[in-house]
């Protein structure tokens, strides 16, 4: 496929009603994370994070790659321990804003995601992968362990999946990470557009406000024990209970009435 301009821009951003899609356009450089291109989407979590209008984030790309991690001819062109850890500390609060977003973040994944773009792929809330879509972390190959990348990919996979895959570089197709968990749903690659935006405007009809509550809600409870975790939940559902949209939600299931409109309160 052609390479995008060298004045286009490397983040490309629109919206189809409540669903915003971001595509990775470095086409040319594999979507490689750049870090221009980690700054682009800093940038656009950052105003999502304030968009009221968005209910749904879909993160897609261009070219033959969904992403094939860092950029290395930027990371050798610097032997600087302060260069390095710059661009790797971007990098990592990227990832950390996409848990951050009050929107579910999908990963609509074609072709490979290694590395770096493994790790985005990990990061998201959802993936919807083609079945022709492969995954790695093949730092090891490289002299590298791919360090920022096993922390996502351990918390989606288990620690003895992720390690098979940092360990030994081996690309797993995408029947296998669904098995694993690294991804949500896997389609025919002529039907991954449709899928993934079938999945985005399903989930951008529900009330903004529970999608918000319920993604917080979730990411915390996955980190503490067992107990502690239900407590939690349990002062949620309570007082969830006692706000508009449930009540709403509710009345229109039990009325058997069509969506309410949500309040978002």
């Amino acid at each position: 496929m052609s390479s995008a301009a060298p004045n286009e821009p490397v983040l490309l951003r629109r919206n189809e009603g409540r669903v915003a899609i971001l595509t990775l356009n470095r086409p040319h450089a594999m979507n490689a994370l750049s870090g221009e291109l980690i700054d682009a989407l800093q940038a656009e979590f950052d105003r999502l994070a304030k968009d009221e209008e968005i209910r749904c984030v879909v993160i897609e790309a261009k070219g033959r790659a969904f992403s094939a991690g860092h950029d290395l001819r930027e990371v050798r062109s610097s032997d600087d321990y302060g260069f390095h850890h710059d661009l790797v500390t971007r990098c990592s609060a990227m990832m950390m804003s996409i848990r951050r977003l009050p929107q579910p973040v999908i990963a609509k994944v074609h072709a490979i995601a290694t590395a770096a773009g493994c790790q985005l792929v990990a990061a998201c809330d959802l993936a919807v992968a083609s079945t022709d879509s492969k995954f790695a972390t093949p730092g090891v190959n490289i002299g590298l362990f791919c360090g920022t990348p096993s922390v996502p990919l351990g918390r989606n996979v288990g620690a003895k999946r992720a390690l098979d895959m940092l360990f030994t570089g081996e690309p797993i197709d995408a029947a296998t990470a669904l098995r694993d968990g690294l991804v949500s749903r896997v389609v025919p690659a002529d039907e991954l557009d449709k899928a993934t935006m079938d999945l985005a405007q399903t989930i951008a009809s529900k009330s903004p406000l529970v999608l918000a509550q319920g993604k917080e809600l979730f990411h915390k409870h996955m980190e503490m024990e067992l107990e502690q975790a239900y407590a939690y939940a349990t002062n949620y559902m309570a007082g969830g209970l006692m706000r508009e949209d449930a009540k709403l939600g509710i009345d229109a299931f039990v009325n058997k009435k069509g969506l309410p409109d949500w309040k978002g309160r």
